[in-house]
């Protein structure tokens, strides 16, 4: 193996589950379909919001920037765990997992900021509807979205840039699917307790506090709706956040277990099992549980496909 300098090989190896052959088939096909799946559920929303005037609100925008997320999200690893599953190398340069770290990261810290910014917007629409156009206009949205994606963006720069100095030793071996910070810390020799106290500081602050502010968020909206006299005013409210709801349990849940406990403490498999779910099962998902439990969405698809039929 060629060494770059003397820390950092020229690539890595991903071991994904060298140990287990026989899941590699099974998985393969299962990314083969949910990775078109994703981007076409993802782009249908995207192009919806462009073309339905109906759905050019606040809630709208964030689905739509949540989608274009998902679908940058899952394309930083579903290509390169499909080249790794149908060859025997397996096989990333240096660089490429670099671009990926930082892809990557800036996706998963986006996402939990945006996550926590729609259960706002929720939280504004259901408990102060007379005053949601002007909290929530075209300014202050533009504002807030910028906000969050810049966010993400400094979140993985100074993690990923910090975690890259760590020395490999001439270790090139990584026991997972991708390239990820808690796996890369794990995998680094000498000094790294500064860099666990460094991610779990930051992931406090990206992960438990939006989800935090998600929690009250609907704690207000769960007391304001329990005063809805009309129960299909009461319906109404759950449904509109019972897909948001959905969302949050699914990208969380998976996140928190594995950026919320020091990177030594990991399990041989979690992270592999994890990435799958936050990074292919939840993009995947996403489209489906918000048109499936919106009817809104349902109707600006149910037109689209009528267009595109009638068109042709």
């Amino acid at each position: 193996m060629t060494i770059t300098n003397k820390s950092h090989p020229e690539e890595f190896i991903l071991l994904g589950f060298a140990d287990r052959p026989w899941l590699e088939l099974p998985l393969f096909i299962i990314l083969l379909i949910t990775y078109p799946l994703a981007m076409m559920g993802n782009i249908a929303i995207i192009l919806v919001f462009i073309i339905d005037p109906r759905l050019h609100s606040p809630m709208y925008f964030f689905l739509t920037n949540l989608s274009f997320l998902d679908m940058c999200y899952t394309t930083s690893i579903v290509p390169q765990m499909l080249t790794d599953l149908g060859d025997s190398t397996k096989t990333i340069s240096y660089t490429r997992c670099v671009v990926q770290l930082y892809v990557f990261h800036t996706m998963g810290g986006t996402e939990c900021l945006l996550l926590a910014l729609m259960s706002f917007d929720r939280y504004v629409a259901i408990c102060r509807p007379l005053h949601y156009t002007l909290i929530m206009s075209q300014r202050t949205c533009l504002l807030l979205v910028s906000t969050v994606w810049l966010t993400g963006i400094c979140f993985s720069i100074s993690e990923v840039t910090v975690t890259l100095q760590l020395p490999l030793c001439g270790n090139n071996k990584l026991d997972h699917l991708l390239c990820e910070i808690p796996v890369l810390i794990k995998t680094a020799c000498g000094e790294k307790e500064s860099n666990e106290l460094a991610l779990s500081i930051v992931c406090t602050f990206i992960l438990a506090v939006p989800l935090c502010l998600i929690l009250a968020s609907y704690a207000s909206i769960g007391h304001a709706v329990l005063k809805i006299k009309s129960s299909e005013g009461r319906k109404k409210a759950f449904g509109t956040c019972s897909s948001h709801l959905i969302v949050v349990l699914l990208f969380y849940g998976p996140a928190i277990s594995m950026y919320l406990q020091p990177p030594s403490s990991i399990t041989k498999d979690q992270p592999k099992f994890m990435a799958l779910f936050y990074g292919v099962v939840t993009p995947t998902l996403n489209p489906f549980i918000y048109t499936l439990r919106n009817k809104d969405v349902k109707g600006a698809l149910g037109n689209l496909s009528r267009n595109m039929f009638s068109s042709k």
